[in-house]
């Protein structure tokens, strides 16, 4: 007869290769102190349902904190039976009262959920410190143009603190999807048993409330056959990874030669092997790399759960590496992009000169000959010929007269001269949201708020 904690039906031990193969202690022992806070939860249920003794739960409640002060566990298929067995190392055959009415299916549900719960709160946490990062430097560029990009092709100026703020933006949607998604997760799985509820009158909603939890599942075949919880977090985590991708990209993208508007200390940059002159944003382009990672941890899962008949399969043991990674690396690339952010050097002389090159002011003087009465289309139609004549010149737009641009319409007036700046220019897109300095300052006291 095996000597397995379920091998009384089983009349060998199991083959050595798939023992190996089957076990995951080595990467669930990460669940060590949600498991022993459901066991000792599941204790005093046990009470509550007539099958243990006040008495029998205190003394499993004791083992299971000195198992936790122990740090860890070192023998079991999984960190269930892990603990499982060292409680029963301790206290015998009242360590196996403690299983009595659970599975590990439900166990393990409950496991995730508390893993999820407290790696959500952390994941905010970080997304803040990003945030704060992000607001206090816009703080300190609300006077600094840049040019803005579509394309990657210079189009238009803005100011340095509105496109950082835009980044404000796309983390606070990440924060409220991370919120949203700990809040689905807020309901317990204990007490669903192997899929078909607990075979005792176990108080499911005194054991959530117990366990921190707003209630508990309504269905024991969902409860322990889905995971979309982890599917969601890891889905924001996703999310803002590209978001961070896109960031740290930008990052690469200013501290290079070729733009020069920002540069890192040396600090928090790197160098090369071979060459001398080498200063390279490589924390930046390893966060730009990671948001795949993070995407492929969400894409493993989905496959993993793709077709599972209900209820629990094991399947779902690949759910964990998946989720301890894609956690990991958000976790990690958030607090690298907020050291970047605190420590990256703005030139704001070189980013005014680039945000006046590539005739990004030609919106300016189509806009004034729509608001002098000609239709858009046209005044497109004839700014374009501008450009083109001042590209053929090598001259800026904002050196024609007005005489020139008179040559071109007669709607151009003296007042022109004031639309021909890159501060005329700001203060043209005075709409909610714009890029127009007031603006930008109402959105940095929003966002403050």
């Amino acid at each position: 007869m095996s000597q397995q904690p379920w091998g009384g039906r089983f009349g060998e031990e199991p083959d050595p290769l798939i023992d190996e193969f089957t076990r995951s202690l080595e990467f669930d022992s990460r669940l060590f102190r949600e498991d022993i806070a459901g066991s000792r939860a599941w204790a005093k249920a046990l009470v509550r349902a007539g099958v243990l003794t006040p008495e029998e739960q205190l003394r499993i409640d004791q083992s299971l904190q000195e198992i936790q002060a122990e740090g860890r566990v070192w023998a079991g298929e999984d960190i269930h039976m892990a603990i499982e067995t060292r409680l029963r190392e301790k206290l015998g055959p009242l360590g196996g009262k403690l299983h009595t009415g659970r599975s590990r299916n439900d166990q393990v549900a409950l496991d995730l959920r508390l893993y999820v719960r407290a790696a959500g709160a952390r994941l905010l946490e970080a997304l803040s410190e990003v945030e704060l990062a992000l607001i206090t430097r816009a703080e300190e560029h609300v006077e600094t143009v840049m040019p803005g990009y579509t394309h990657t092709q210079r189009a238009q100026p803005v100011l340095l603190a509105h496109h950082l703020l835009a980044y404000v933006e796309m983390l606070r949607r990440d924060h409220g999807r991370i919120a949203d998604a700990l809040d689905r997760a807020d309901v317990s799985p204990l007490g669903a048993g192997a899929l078909a509820g607990s075979g005792f009158p176990i108080d499911r909603a005194e054991l959530a409330h117990d366990l921190g939890f707003g209630g508990a599942s309504a269905n024991s075949l969902d409860a322990v056959a889905d995971r979309d919880f982890v599917l969601e977090l890891l889905s924001a985590c996703s999310i803002a990874m590209i978001h961070l991708s896109r960031l740290c990209g930008e990052i690469v993208l200013w501290t290079s030669v070729e733009f020069s508007f920002a540069s890192l200390p040396d600090a928090l940059a790197s160098g090369s092997s071979m060459m001398p002159n080498k200063k390279n944003p490589c924390a930046a382009e390893l966060v730009r790399a990671k948001s795949g990672r993070v995407a492929g941890d969400l894409v493993n899962l989905l496959m993993v759960l793709k077709g599972l008949p209900l209820a629990y399969n094991r399947d779902l043991q690949e759910d964990k590496e998946a989720l301890f990674d894609g956690v990991d690396t958000t976790l990690a690339c958030l607090k690298v992009t907020a050291r970047l952010l605190q420590g990256l050097r703005f030139d704001r002389d070189v980013m005014r000169k680039a945000a006046l090159e590539g005739y990004t002011l030609a919106t300016e003087l189509a806009d004034y000959l729509s608001r002098k009465g000609m239709p858009f289309r046209d005044a497109h139609h004839l700014v374009g010929r501008m450009v083109a004549e001042a590209i053929a010149t090598h001259r800026g737009l904002e050196s024609f007269s007005l005489a020139e641009l008179q040559r071109f319409s007669p709607l151009f007036g003296a007042d022109i001269v004031d639309h021909l700046t890159l501060e005329g220019a700001l203060e043209s897109r005075d709409v909610l949201g714009g890029t127009a300095p007031a603006r930008v300052k109402e959105a940095l006291a929003h966002v403050k708020a």
